[in-house]
């Protein structure tokens, strides 16, 4: 007679241990991250190709352009400069002059050359030198062991350095409230140590998309990428828009020179 078959050798199925309310929301959370780190990076990247589009743009044009309005204007200011001077008692000229002196200043740095206002000497408020040592006490490098912390404390404080040369406080400040608030600065183990540091990650994420797509409006409004579009619509019609003001100028640059030397007495 054949024997009876028995579950003696047979393996229990597995029993899955059911998952916290902490290790769920870690999972979804993680899923939420992820997508949100993929838009950032789609983001940035758009948000960099725009910035180094308009920056060769605007190489270009002031290669081209940009310093034969600074001499234009600097011709401008030396004339309104000669009729102020041959009219001492004209309120007119003199505001005029003025006017034109500070605009041919404006033009110049606007072309790359600095003004002797510019050349000062560095030297830090109170408060500026505060805020530094609070920045530094809190999240300098060698105040840590883990590494990833380390380099994202490393990356904070070439900025604090930066914006303390610039002599901007508001930066220092935010330099460290984003410490603060970051994931590196939150300590704990489990899933629930995890959950916190994803959501804080989270944060940033959101915090920078919304700084990228403010950043990125102030572009599309300035008057840089506005000229840019106009020479580009130029260009579909065949017209070379930066040539076109080259030679405008230039013509205004020998006009002005004309009247210089021959002693002209008005504008």
């Amino acid at each position: 007679m054949a024997s009876k078959s028995t579950d003696a050798n047979v393996t229990p199925p597995a029993v899955q241990t059911p998952l916290k309310p902490e290790e769920t929301e870690l999972l979804r959370k993680r899923d939420e991250q992820s997508a949100l780190e993929s838009e950032l990076a789609e983001r940035e990247l758009r948000a960099t190709n725009l910035r180094a589009e308009l920056g060769a743009f605007e190489r270009r044009f002031l290669h081209l352009v940009g310093l034969r309005y600074a001499e234009l204007d600097e011709y401008k200011a030396q004339l309104a400069e000669r009729l102020a001077a041959e009219q001492p008692g004209n309120e007119r000229a003199q505001k005029a002059a003025t006017e034109a002196r500070a605009g041919a200043g404006e033009t110049k740095n606007g072309a790359g050359e600095k003004s002797d206002a510019e050349l000062h000497v560095f030297k830090a408020s109170p408060e500026m030198k505060r805020a530094y040592r609070e920045v530094a006490k809190r999240i300098h490098p060698d105040l840590t062991s883990d590494r990833n912390d380390r380099t994202t404390r490393q990356q904070l404080m070439a900025r604090a350095n930066e914006a303390y040369e610039r002599g901007d406080e508001a930066t220092l400040t935010k330099i460290l409230s984003e410490y603060e608030s970051s994931p590196e600065a939150f300590q704990g183990e489990g899933a629930g140590a995890e959950l916190v540091r994803v959501i804080r990650r989270i944060s940033q994420v959101r915090g920078r998309l919304s700084e990228i797509e403010a950043e990125s409006q102030a572009l599309l409004r300035s008057d840089l990428y506005q000229l840019r579009l106009r020479v580009e619509e130029a260009a579909q019609h065949g017209r070379d828009m930066l040539t076109e003001m080259m030679a405008k100028t230039d013509e205004q640059i020998a006009e002005a020179k004309r009247r210089l030397s021959e002693g002209a007495k008005t504008l």
